[in-house]
């Protein structure tokens, strides 16, 4: 179970509204990037709580009824592919959680932003890095991202069948690197990373 010590910590130093900040679907070949931004009451547990890549989809899904329950507030945003192609997927999953943040009622007084790097928000932000396994407020926002993510996958498979998204997510597997050199790249993959296409094997990440 995780532990609330940087919510105490910074609740020590005068913050009341702490949210924790994470995104979805960086890696992946095709799809948003999809980020959440959750603030908890003040020593609420969540039994099971953990990084949402630890978890079922099953426990996932129970998790995101518990949190989107309890939470003071929370949101969902993303960034497209168009945009993840324009700016680079780093300031795309900045921008995703920027806007996350940006739709908060009540808005937060401290960020704390899942990675090593946190700019562009409107109060104070402090990076964590692997802060969705250290940090059950951002953990609750990974788990939020992940499962609108996956469900929105789902939607997209049912648009192109042939790439199997509901099965990989839009992650780079063997089965979905044969799908885009079969059936070409749609427009809900990321034209940035297909350079795999130009060499022999498998891309590596």
């Amino acid at each position: 179970m995780l532990k609330y010590t940087f919510e105490e910590e910074y609740a020590g130093n005068g913050y009341r509204l702490i949210c924790g900040t994470d995104e979805a679907g960086r890696g992946c070949l095709a799809g948003p990037v999809v980020a959440a931004a959750c603030i908890l009451p003040a020593g609420l547990i969540i039994e099971g709580l953990d990084d949402s890549k630890k978890l079922s989809p099953k426990r996932r899904g129970e998790l995101y009824d518990a949190i989107t329950e309890d939470a003071v507030t929370y949101a969902v945003a993303s960034a497209s592919v168009g945009e993840i192609d324009e700016m680079n997927i780093l300031e795309a999953s900045l921008t995703a959680m920027r806007r996350a943040v940006a739709k908060l009622s009540p808005a937060p007084d401290l960020i704390l932003v899942d990675g090593n790097v946190a700019r562009g928000f409107p109060v104070r932000a402090v990076p964590i890095i692997h802060g969705d396994a250290l940090s059950p407020s951002v953990a609750a926002a990974s788990i939020l991202a992940k499962v609108t993510r996956d469900r929105l996958m789902e939607e997209l498979d049912a648009e192109y069948p042939e790439y199997g998204f509901a099965k990989h997510k839009g992650y780079c597997t063997a089965e979905h690197e044969a799908a885009i050199r079969k059936y070409g790249i749609s427009e809900c993959h990321r034209k940035t990373f297909m350079s795999f296409l130009t060499r022999e094997g498998r891309r590596r990440r």
